[in-house]
């Protein structure tokens, strides 16, 4: 019935342009006649130009006429035209753009014209008919373009295969630094570039009725969608600290981090690249909205991604989870240059907001597993101990974290740096590692004093404080922590092998003291060598069997010192060598001064070698053999 009346009015317009035609054709006639007057009477006298002037003021309103009713039948032809325009637009919208697409769409812009002719220019009663008319029409079109422009890129739209991916993204190099070789291979546009102008087109076009908002969200759903497609092939989803908490074991989460960095690797410096011109060559022009809709494509997708490393980051501490938060932030900072790229923009803001949270989180989560890590080692409760003075596990398992820490030393200066406090950049990272050796340390003393033996405790500790400064010295950790540091700890390492020495072998050593004692092989008074104090003066006669009780005492007590020892261990050959060394030192010469003054004494009564068992030679051999509980290595 509507459309009935719009045609009836515009019966009305043709039939007033008709009329108006009528008359421009008889204004155009009084014109030519008042023309035609003022020429015959233009030449004769003046007397005649009173009846002159009243002819030419007819030609002049004549012609105010003429070209009001021209303006007015150009108007009215204009209002026709568009009539006739919003008739054809809305066969083919009721239609569908079954047609064809670009019929469609010219369509629509056949009624968007209308709409600007109408409500800026022309202002007449049918106008506003044609008006509601389009107003019904341009929603109907608006989700026909809407169903096109989802229907053209979800075509268009599918998950990247995985082993384009995988070959795509460059192998690490041995430094650790892939970022050139992966910043030169991209992907194939996400989108076939056929229907790239189709689709700029419609989304333009939806800007035009004003039904851009409908399209920017079709766009962020299919687009989203793909792109978690794509990463749940490669493996990520989204992951709480429960779950990981229930890791079996460190084995599984050491592959799903190396897993993890890969993926990082991959998304940002693919998969978000791509997305983000595929954005810029969709929204010509339009940065606002690019910006925006790439922000709300990605945003799931890199909070799943994301996830697992705040998920590590908040579970539970373990000493060998800081390997894997360190492999995570070293990833991480990484690829924050890629990601202040192509997160550009104020819409982008949280996207790069939540990288450099994760960066944080891993930070401080490696500062409380080493804090961690330094209390449980002062904190430990002392265990039982071996038997043979060799270096602790604890001591083993320390020295190797800390030299293995130190294949990340880049990213631990980063994270300690702010403690600082303007100094060294590592001066907070030195305290840190300063402090898990004097948590071991502690830790030694008190297993030390487990030992009944106290010349076994020296050992142990000599042996534990030896291996730390190996350990240090055999990595990039001595250059941090400087020789003053070693040079102490090699002190404490001598003061513990004299202390050993002092103890454990004090008692032999007293059996070759010559106080007491007296000879009649003459009179002197000479010293033992070492620790031994001296041999006094002597004068008189001492009897033979006490010299003998004398050998017998040192026999016994060098054979069940050396018995004892021999199940002792000393690692290190440098450090056993010397050792034994230093005792054959004191105690060899003290020997054969001991043999020299009281051996004529025994040589000459039966079974003399029953006392005097060991020449100087055997004695150094026998010494020889201390330590030999295991192998030892350099």
């Amino acid at each position: 019935m509507e459309r009935a009346a719009a045609e009836s009015e515009a019966a009305l317009v043709r039939e007033k342009a008709s009329q108006l035609r009528e008359a421009m054709r008889r204004t155009e006639a009084v014109r030519a006649e008042s023309s035609a007057t003022a020429a015959s009477v233009g030449g004769r006298m003046a007397a005649v130009d009173d009846a002159v002037r009243p002819a030419q003021a007819r030609t002049s309103s004549a012609s105010r006429v003429h070209e009001n009713v021209a303006k007015s039948l150009q108007a009215v032809q204009d209002i026709v035209r568009q009539f006739d325009l919003v008739r054809e637009a809305e066969s083919v919208i009721l239609a569908g753009p079954s047609k064809g697409i670009s019929a469609y769409l010219e369509a629509v812009d056949k009624l968007t014209g209308a709409d600007d002719f109408f409500t800026s220019k022309i202002s007449c009663k049918a106008g506003d008919d044609v008006l509601r008319r389009v107003d019904e029409l341009l929603p109907k079109a608006a989700i026909e373009l809407e169903n096109e422009f989802s229907r053209l890129l979800t075509k268009c739209s599918k998950p990247v295969e995985l082993e384009l991916l995988l070959n795509c993204l460059p192998s690490p190099s041995p430094s650790k630094d892939s970022s050139e070789g992966a910043a030169a291979c991209s992907l194939p546009p996400l989108v076939d570039p056929h229907y790239m102008p189709l689709l700029s087109k419609l989304l333009q076009k939806s800007v035009e009725i004003g039904q851009h908002k409908r399209f920017l969200k079709i766009y962020r759903d299919i687009r989203s969608s793909t792109l978690e497609l794509t990463l749940k092939q490669l493996g990520v989803e989204y992951v709480t600290a429960e779950e990981v908490q229930t890791a079996p074991q460190v084995e599984n989460l050491n592959a799903k981090v190396a897993q993890w960095v890969q993926c990082l690797q991959i998304t940002v410096k693919l998969l978000f690249a791509s997305e983000r011109r595929l954005c810029d060559q969709i929204f010509k022009g339009k940065h606002a909205w690019k910006n925006h809709c790439f922000a709300a494509v990605t945003s799931k997708s890199l909070s799943t991604l994301l996830s697992f490393g705040q998920a590590i980051a908040e579970s539970k501490t373990s000493p060998e989870k800081v390997f894997l938060l360190l492999d995570m932030f070293e990833a991480t900072t990484g690829i924050q240059s890629e990601v202040e790229a192509v997160f550009s923009g104020d819409e982008c803001s949280e996207n790069r907001k939540s990288s450099t949270t994760l960066v944080k989180y891993l930070a401080q989560a490696t500062k409380k597993t080493l804090a961690d890590f330094k209390e449980n080692i002062a904190n430990e409760a002392p265990k039982s101990i071996g038997t043979d003075g060799d270096v602790h596990p604890v001591a083993s398992y320390v020295g190797n974290y800390i030299t293995f820490l130190f294949d990340y030393q880049p990213s631990l200066k980063l994270i300690f740096q702010e403690s600082s406090n303007g100094d060294r950049t590592d001066s907070g990272l030195v305290s840190e590692i300063t402090g898990i050796i004097h948590a071991l340390e502690t830790n030694l003393d008190v297993k030390a004093k487990q030992y009944k033996n106290q010349a076994l405790g020296n050992l142990f500790l000599m042996n534990n404080i030896s291996y730390i400064v190996r350990s240090i010295c055999s990595s990039q950790v001595k250059e941090l922590l400087g020789d003053d540091w070693v040079q102490r700890r090699r002190r404490i390492v001598q003061q513990h092998a004299t202390q050993y020495k002092r103890v454990a072998w004090g008692k032999v050593l007293e059996c070759l003291s010559s106080q007491g004692l007296t000879s009649s092989v003459g009179s002197a008074t000479e010293g033992t060598v070492g620790s031994i104090g001296s041999i006094g003066s002597y004068s008189g006669t001492t009897s033979t069997s006490v010299i003998k009780a004398r050998f017998r005492s040192f026999n016994k007590q060098f054979e069940e010192v050396c018995q004892t020892q021999i199940k002792w261990a000393i690692p290190d050959r440098e450090l056993r060598d010397n050792l034994i060394l230093a005792v054959a030192e004191i105690l060899s010469p003290a020997y054969r001064s001991f043999v020299k003054r009281f051996g004529p004494l025994v040589q000459n009564s039966h079974n003399a070698s029953k006392y005097m068992k060991y020449t100087p030679e055997a004695l150094e051999q026998a010494l020889g053999n201390l330590f030999a509980k295991k192998s030892v290595h350099k």
